[in-house]
């Protein structure tokens, strides 16, 4: 009993290595420069929560939370509508489907900042190819300014993300789609069940797992939302456009408030963490009670 043990330990020794030194190491460290005036340079100087209370006065952090969340409650059905839909055209046996996937997989393949800094170039006012194709289609005279408003630019910016990500949101729930035996909607056909009813009662519960999945990583994404507005929108108009991972970084590196920067990340994760719990104990498969 204790050779198997000791064989389990060995077959751990290698993740459990990699998750203290690139997760638990550096979660202590951020814990422990959160509790410093931590400048970029000079000396460390140790104030315990006065970070953290610093938060509740700073409009900024306040206001990129109060964006972050509604970006996030926004583009998540948006998000999975479009990738159920193109998961459910995929699972078909039509002609052409292969080629269907590869090509709203393909934008999964660029990396983000790539993605953000050529929707720039087609969101540009003067050149870009959303402005020409307005123009030749009469519906517009001239530049077109699509990231003059904040609802303008969140627009601009969360459509980005849709056609980056759908893709691959796509794959997790055609993976779901396609562990459903055939026999269970051929049964369900047999016994007079519409496409709808089919769809609710066989198709959605035996997807749970897939979903969660799912929405899990949609949600950790949303909130986690950086790129796209660092280098589309530039954080504007007026602020507008701050997520919270922005001002996390502006807090470090704009304003070299290092300390203060790490607190807010602290509670960045701790948001994370609990939306993500309640989201599995929500969803949780009644299987697995």
């Amino acid at each position: 009993m204790r050779h198997h043990g000791l064989t389990g330990w060995l077959f751990v020794a290698p993740a459990l290595c990699l998750t203290s030194v690139f997760f638990l190491w550096p979660l202590a460290m951020v814990g422990w420069i959160s509790a410093h005036n931590w400048p970029l340079i000079g000396r460390p100087r140790w104030i315990g929560w006065r970070n953290y209370l610093s938060i509740l006065d700073d409009e900024i952090f306040l206001g990129a939370v109060r964006f972050t969340v509604t970006y996030a409650v926004l583009i998540t059905p948006i998000l999975f509508i479009v990738a159920f839909v193109l998961a459910l055209l995929a699972n078909t046996k039509r002609r052409g489907v292969g080629l269907f996937r590869t090509i709203w997989f393909l934008p999964t393949s660029i990396g983000i900042s790539t993605a953000s800094v050529l929707w720039v170039w087609m969101l540009n006012g003067d050149v870009g190819v959303f402005t020409t194709i307005l123009n030749a289609l009469g519906l517009a005279l001239g530049p077109v300014q699509y990231l003059d408003s904040t609802g303008a630019a969140t627009v601009a910016a969360s459509t980005m993300v849709v056609w980056k990500t759908a893709g691959f949101t796509m794959v997790l729930l055609l993976v779901g789609l396609q562990g459903i035996p055939i026999e269970l909607h051929e049964a369900a056909r047999i016994d007079g069940a519409s496409y709808w009813q089919d769809f609710r009662h066989v198709t959605l519960p035996l997807m749970r797992r897939s979903l969660r999945l799912a929405l899990v990583l949609s949600v950790t994404g949303s909130l986690l939302v950086f790129e796209p507005f660092y280098i589309i929108t530039r954080g504007g108009p007026q602020n507008g456009t701050i997520s919270i991972v922005y001002w996390i970084y502006n807090s470090a590196f704009g304003s070299f408030r290092v300390g203060y920067a790490a607190a807010l990340a602290i509670v960045l994760l701790a948001m994370v963490l609990a939306i993500n719990l309640a989201q599995l104990v929500l969803l949780r498969d009644p299987d697995d009670a």
